[in-house]
């Protein structure tokens, strides 16, 4: 080891573990339980603490939120989530490494056909409390009112909402399983996934896990990583 790269290690795994907030509520960024987690960010964060010589203990939740909570009070110092302004005053985030589309879904008998028609008085759309597209729509919807769930799906088929929020891939499966839903043609965002820790980290320690992110994507390890978890690797994100 370097002493360049010892100084980083000290700086990003101060107590000789690297800790990584993992958010299982995110079946594209990983899979499984708590005790058996994988996908590409578990398999990002592993390959992060082999460079570093150190072990890796994987925090997981069920919520972006609580994995943002997480890094913000010092429990993780690493975590993967999408770059959001709410989220940058603690976070430092790599370029994403991988990027999802937000959806709208809608009963299949709804007047909505596009995106833009969503916008208008009246209309509720069901999220999940604390996702990226919470975030996004909370910050840029003009008419249309955000209702918060543990589940924005959830949300939506109980309080018979007039649409429902998601990422692609688990929102095309969600709307297989109810035959009287539709999704939207088009997304609403591209939800830019990336790597963080937080702003208190040396300027070297930043760059390092830039860096690290870019040669992940250009050496096909995001791509081998997303292909192990079965999931599309046309999601990697293009270069910084």
């Amino acid at each position: 080891m370097t002493i360049a790269t010892a100084a980083i290690t000290r700086d990003l795994a101060p107590n000789g573990t690297l800790r990584a907030s993992v958010n299982l509520g995110n079946p594209v960024l990983a899979q499984g339980t708590p005790a058996a987690p994988a996908g590409v960010t578990v398999d990002i964060a592993r390959e992060v603490g082999a460079r570093l010589g150190v072990p890796v203990e994987l925090l997981c939740f069920d919520a972006a939120r609580k994995s943002y909570e997480a890094m913000a009070d010092g429990r993780a110092d690493l975590c993967f989530l999408a770059v959001e302004p709410a989220r940058e005053a603690e976070v430092a985030f790599t370029a994403p490494y991988v990027v999802v589309e937000g959806v709208f879904a809608v009963p299949r008998d709804s007047g909505f056909t596009a995106v833009a028609d969503i916008d208008r008085a009246g209309v509720r759309i069901g999220v999940k409390r604390g996702s990226a597209y919470d975030l996004f729509l909370s910050r840029t919807l003009e008419y249309a009112t955000v209702v918060r769930g543990e589940e924005g799906v959830d949300a939506f088929r109980a309080q018979g909402l007039e649409v429902a929020a998601g990422i692609r891939q688990p929102m095309t499966r969600f709307v297989a399983e109810h035959p009287g839903l539709r999704l939207i043609e088009g997304r609403f965002m591209e939800i830019r996934q990336a790597v963080g820790t937080t702003r208190s980290r040396r300027p070297e320690t930043v760059r390092f896990l830039r860096d690290v992110v870019e040669e992940l994507k250009a050496g096909g390890f995001v791509v081998d990583a997303l292909r192990r978890a079965g999931q599309p690797d046309t999601l990697v994100a293009p270069p910084a």
